[in-house]
């Protein structure tokens, strides 16, 4: 079975998530670090310690904001 979310605005399916997914599963999935992301789910921020206990389910929204480093 297959998780279709909004991420980021955009209609995405992951075949790959049982529904329901903890939002650290998702990040897993997106192959993001985890030390380098925010998160909104359902217009809620979820503090990182939380991601294993969030459930994301059918439907849901999430912006998930990637924080890149750099410099000379």
């Amino acid at each position: 079975m297959s998780l279709t979310l909004v991420l980021n605005g955009q209609s995405r399916t992951f075949p790959s998530l049982p529904e329901p997914a903890g939002l650290d599963d998702l990040i897993a999935v997106l192959g993001l670090q985890s030390d380098r992301v925010a998160v909104e789910h359902n217009g809620e921020i979820v503090p990182r310690a939380s991601w294993s206990q969030t459930a994301v389910a059918a439907g849901d929204r999430l912006e998930v904001v990637h924080f890149v480093g750099g410099g000379i």
